[in-house]
């Protein structure tokens, strides 16, 4: 069971989701990039996947954004984002955005091409 958490941020609404077993120390699954602003979840995520744990946790997630104008989702995103935890707690320290499949599959049949070579 989880129970969802709000932070009031710079923007708007930062949701993480807060497993009520364990009050006291927040892990990499309870980490979320959901954000609403207005009453509207401005940033939906789709999926994440945990690259590395401990000290210094990496995560990837897809995403949408909202189109305000045409009231609907946008197509999706990609983020990874670098969280430093402290004191149990998670702070991000530092992030990536891709912001079209075009640039996902550039950045894969790089990688692809690199690790290829070895």
């Amino acid at each position: 069971m989880r129970r969802d958490i709000t932070l009031k941020g710079a923007r708007g609404l930062l949701f993480y989701h807060k497993n009520p077993d364990n009050e006291a120390t927040m892990t990499p699954d309870d980490l979320s990039i959901d954000f609403e602003e207005g009453g509207i979840l401005t940033t939906k995520q789709l999926d994440k996947v945990i690259l590395s744990k401990g000290a210094w946790t990496t995560i990837m997630f897809r995403y949408q954004d909202w189109d305000a104008a045409n009231e609907e989702y946008g197509e999706d995103k990609f983020t990874i984002r670098r969280y430093q935890k402290r004191n149990g707690e998670y702070n991000q320290r530092s992030k990536f955005n891709i912001t079209n499949a075009k640039q996902a599959r550039m950045i894969v049949e790089t990688l692809n091409g690199w690790i290829g070579e070895e």
